[in-house]
């Protein structure tokens, strides 16, 4: 995985909501956590990719994620997730997670999604964006 110092960063206060009965964060927070990191980077990034989806003519579609768990996190612990870009191949884009809550290292997981065009007879793999490219690359 790359350094969390070359990523960017996301910071995320943990709720009530996103707890289960033991107290402690529930797993698939974190893959969400992933999306709404990806999501936050295109807004600030690259917009027009972003207004784009919106738009129904991209899709950024993810066709696998990993998630490895070392500590726990619990209500309004403050997690920062910090993503960088690890590989780009053809219409894909891989990139590394990791979460820590303060100094401490509590998961870190990977993405990998595939850039579409829709089109009237189906969606159809597409050239990554120039504009997200352009974006991430400082990040890898």
């Amino acid at each position: 995985m790359t350094s969390p110092g070359r990523g960017y960063r996301h910071r995320h206060v943990v709720t009530l909501d996103e707890t289960n009965l033991v107290g402690n964060v529930y797993f698939a927070h974190y893959l969400h956590w992933q999306g709404h990191c990806r999501e936050h980077f295109l807004a600030e990034r690259a917009p027009g990719v972003l207004a784009a989806l919106k738009g129904g003519d991209v899709a950024l579609v993810t066709v696998s994620c990993r998630m490895d768990f070392y500590a726990e996190c619990f209500a309004l612990d403050e997690v920062d997730i910090v993503m960088s870009l690890h590989a780009t191949s053809g219409n894909r884009i891989v990139m590394d997670f990791v979460f820590r809550r303060g100094p401490v290292l509590a998961a870190q997981g990977s993405q990998t999604v595939a850039c579409m065009r829709r089109t009237e007879s189906g969606v159809r793999p597409a050239p990554i964006p120039e504009e997200l490219a352009t974006a991430l690359a400082p990040f890898g």
